[in-house]
């Protein structure tokens, strides 16, 4: 987490744990202290209940640090999964918007070049006449939706991300009926297997709330994506708050 006297980045977790960090990084920045310690019982003294002490460094950051920032927050940008969104119509376009706010790679995907415009500027788009292809060329790990205008190209985009078997999420926009039709034509005419239709997500975002609107079709959708695709979070050592950031 980097700390400045009116700016942050990046977090520690949040909460008063949080809010102590900073003060404290912004107090040695006034000071002009290079390093200090905090040790921190999270319990009832700090209005936090999580029980267990928490130790925090804090370095200024020297230029040592700013030379190495920028390639340590790009290679944690290449960590995320990567998630291929097929189609760009209302959903499309509602599902850009939330999943830009998670920490994933997200690549709108589309045959029609007029359905990208509107997209996030800092989500990736790409106008391709086989997006099948986009499937097979797909970083190891990687995410699908597919919700285009062609319920004949949904089943061929589908068929591709089941042929991965390391894809951690396959889903398709539809209804319980679109998904038996899929399964009629996978099992027939794909020569799929029974095994990989449980892997198909279909309807996306569940059937608990009826609502149809893009936003929160979206919404839920993107819940579904990021369980599917985040990995658990391995253990990390207490974190080092430099100057405005906390590094671990």
């Amino acid at each position: 987490m980097l700390v400045s006297p009116d700016a942050i980045f990046g977090t520690i977790g949040g909460g008063q744990l949080e809010f102590m960090a900073i003060d404290r990084a912004r107090a040695l920045i006034a000071e002009g202290r290079a390093t200090d310690r905090m040790d921190v019982p999270l319990g009832p003294e700090i209005g936090q209940c999580c029980g267990g002490r928490v130790g925090i460094d804090i370095a200024f950051l020297d230029a040592e640090l700013r030379r190495a920032m920028p390639k340590r927050i790009e290679a944690e940008e290449h960590m995320e999964p990567t998630v291929l969104v097929f189609g760009g119509g209302h959903v499309g376009l509602a599902l850009a918007h939330s999943l830009n706010l998670l920490p994933l790679r997200t690549v709108i995907i589309e045959t029609r070049a007029d359905a990208l415009d509107g997209m996030p500027t800092d989500v990736e788009t790409r106008l391709t006449s086989v997006p099948e292809e986009e499937v097979r060329n797909a970083p190891p790990g990687s995410g699908f939706v597919v919700l285009t205008h062609d319920h004949a190209l949904d089943f061929l985009i589908v068929a591709e991300a089941l042929a991965r078997t390391d894809a951690r999420y396959v889903g398709m926009i539809g209804s319980k009926t679109k998904r038996v039709t899929f399964k009629n034509w996978y099992l027939k005419e794909a020569s799929g297997a029974e095994a990989d239709l449980e892997r198909l997500v279909c309807p996306i975002g569940g059937s608990a709330l009826k609502d149809k609107r893009p936003e929160v079709i979206a919404a839920l959708a993107a819940a579904e994506v990021i369980r599917a695709v985040l990995p658990a979070a391995p253990v990390k050592p207490a974190g080092r708050v430099v100057g405005s950031t906390a590094l671990t």
